[in-house]
């Protein structure tokens, strides 16, 4: 992922050292690190937050401040989770994008019994602390009742 995050800053024109600074904060799995580290950052009067870390990271930059411009990256719907308040004009300071990976848990669930057609008990393990697992829970409990 990083490497991709340089090779598009070469293709805009900016070399790290050269023209950008960049700024790393790592939460490692650690949720309760995030307001701090976004803090931090914010503390730093950073240009630009890029909370590549899932609906969490974006979150804690969206409540640490209301004026640097923050783009996310999410697996779930960014407006259920709080980042923004509507897809087509999200407003404020936040933006990013999705990939709406919730919604394809019925998907999954499908293709697994297809796999396995005999299966009666099919489990889901899930971080509990990811603000993604409701949704992905309800998505896939759904599915199963069907």
């Amino acid at each position: 992922m990083i490497a991709a995050f340089y090779k598009g800053l070469k293709e805009t024109g900016y070399a790290e050292g050269q023209n950008v600074a960049i700024e790393y904060r790592w939460a490692e799995g650690q949720y309760d690190r995030l307001p701090a580290l976004a803090a931090d950052l914010v503390g730093h009067r950073v240009t630009v937050i890029a909370a590549t870390g899932g609906p969490a990271s974006g979150l804690a930059a969206k409540a640490a401040t209301s004026s640097i411009p923050i783009v996310f990256n999410s697996g779930s719907d960014p407006v259920s989770v709080g980042l923004v308040k509507d897809l087509a004009r999200p407003e404020g300071n936040v933006t990013g994008i999705t990939f709406f990976a919730d919604t394809i848990m019925a998907k999954r669930l499908e293709l697994m019994h297809e796999l396995v057609p005999g299966a009666a008990i099919i489990a889901v393990l899930v971080n509990p602390n990811n603000v993604d697992t409701p949704s992905e829970l309800r998505e896939v409990q759904a599915a199963g009742a069907s």
